[in-house]
């Protein structure tokens, strides 16, 4: 089978303040924009914000959310400075493991995210 695209979707609750979190914040571009969705390019694929999720004022626990939004960047400390000065609230700013260094930080709705950078001793790479 010949898969044209991939992509992710993410059910929010707080539907304008992730839209505002996704596009404003983390500055991914705009693909396309329906009544109740925002598509965003990701690097190849994208993501998908529609409404119709459950909302948490705290990270989400694995059952409630069982998936992670991975961004992978070259250079881990920078993107996580830029993301300071743009007010985003990190869970942990770098926590190192065998397979890679990645930086914590929750969506308006409680989704996890996590910053992974990207090297050949990385579990994304």
């Amino acid at each position: 089978m010949i898969f044209k695209a991939f992509g992710t979707i993410v059910f929010v609750e707080n539907y304008d303040a992730c839209i505002d979190f996704y596009k404003n914040t983390l500055r991914l571009e705009v693909r396309n924009e329906k009544e109740n969705l925002v598509t965003f390019h990701v690097s190849g694929s994208y993501l998908m914000v529609e409404k119709g999720g459950i909302g948490s004022k705290h990270e989400k626990s694995r059952e409630q959310n069982p998936t992670v939004l991975r961004f992978d960047v070259k250079f881990l400390d920078e993107a996580v400075a830029i993301l300071d000065k743009r007010g985003v609230y990190f869970v942990d700013k770098r926590l190192a493991f065998d397979w890679g260094t990645i930086a914590v930080l929750l969506d308006p709705d409680g989704n996890r995210i996590e910053l992974g950078e990207i090297n050949e001793t990385s579990g994304s790479y």
